[in-house]
């Protein structure tokens, strides 16, 4: 990674932004005071939500950090198929005591309002999911002092960042907890995504930027690892979810190490794009069925999810999880990356010095 860049936080730990009130400002500075790079969550919130967040995470700390921004998305959904998964969830509504959303909330989430607010208001780093800003958006970030960093989980997808002039690409694979930030929503292809060693490979191949590696990692052995084959840094969602300062429900962080929940799928049924949770009743139950259309799903699905969580029913929630979910540890998130680092240095000796990993 340009030194530049590298120069902002000392150790290669990334706290992904978690969006739906995972990622806050004290998670994001806690991250940022042990030496990573922590990052707010901006989607799903008001570019006034985004502003007051921003002000309160400089107050915590004086580290540099980031925030992530969800492209605004193509209308491409069938309304006949929502509305038939609309019907077909008319009992979840009833058994929560619930009106679905409206799936014609918006689409956009406020993109242009939040540039206008990081132009004005300049943090360190800004990074992209679910597509590639313009040249435009990239320079006027660059022109204010900002790096830009953008996700991918194909090399034309890296491809297509690094031609945007980002300083460096996200490569995220499969394994990802949460939405895959691919920049075309194509169902055709569902579950055909590539895991993040072959992934790093092929993009390293593919472009001249630096990589930061995401997807599934949760050991300081695993950072070593993608640091090995190419990246310049790791990006960790699902271990910094369980942490003291995440903002996830009490429910969702006990749910990570339940044996209840055993396994992790990619499933469209909160929000109508592929995203990777815990297999949950809901899941099950509504995954087969729910058309690709974002965020169309994501509005008519919020009240439902909003109303499990206050009945204290994981199995109606989104509990977005990566595939190391089980490996997860109830630790404030500054100790977490010191426990990370630790681990990190250790695997680093035993491959330089021919030990034991």
């Amino acid at each position: 990674m340009s030194s530049a860049l590298t120069d902002l936080f000392p150790l290669p730990i990334v706290q992904a932004p978690m969006a739906g009130g995972v990622s806050v400002p004290q998670l994001a500075a806690a991250v940022c005071e042990a030496g990573g790079l922590g990052f707010l969550a901006a989607g799903y919130k008001t570019a006034d939500g985004m502003y007051q967040e921003i002000k309160q995470i400089r107050s915590l700390t004086g580290r540099p950090f980031g925030v992530n921004v969800f492209m605004p998305q193509p209308e491409y959904a069938d309304p006949a198929a929502v509305d038939v998964y609309a019907h077909q969830l008319a009992g979840e509504a009833t058994w929560y005591e619930a009106e679905l959303g409206d799936p014609d909330s918006g689409r956009d989430d406020g993109f242009e309002a939040k540039l206008v607010v990081l132009r004005d208001n300049p943090v360190p780093v800004v990074s992209f999911h679910f597509g590639v800003p313009s040249r435009e958006v990239v320079d006027a970030l660059h022109r204010v002092g900002t790096f830009v960093l953008a996700a991918a989980t194909t090399p034309d997808e890296a491809r297509a960042v690094e031609r945007a002039g980002a300083d460096a690409v996200i490569a995220q694979g499969i394994e990802a907890g949460g939405h895959q930030g691919t920049h075309r929503d194509i169902p055709e292809t569902d579950g055909s995504g590539l895991g993040l060693l072959s992934l790093i490979a092929q993009v390293r191949e593919a472009v001249g930027i630096p990589i930061v590696a995401a997807g599934g990692i949760m050991r300081g052995s695993q950072i070593a690892g993608v640091l090995a084959a190419g990246a310049s840094a790791a990006q960790l969602g699902t271990a910094f979810l369980a942490t003291h300062e995440s903002g996830a429900n009490a429910l969702h962080k006990r749910a990570l190490t339940n044996p209840l929940f055993v396994r992790t799928e990619l499933t469209r049924a909160f929000s109508g794009r592929p995203a990777r949770g815990l297999v949950n009743r809901f899941l099950r139950e509504h995954g087969p069925y729910a058309p690709a259309a974002y965020p169309e799903i994501h509005h008519l699905t919020s009240p439902l999810r909003k109303a499990a969580a206050k009945a204290g029913d994981a199995q109606g929630m989104a509990l977005w999880a990566g595939q190391g979910h089980r490996m997860a540890r109830e630790l404030p998130a500054g100790q977490l990356v010191e426990v990370l680092a630790g681990e990190l240095a250790a695997a680093r000796a035993a491959l330089t010095g021919g030990g034991v990993l």
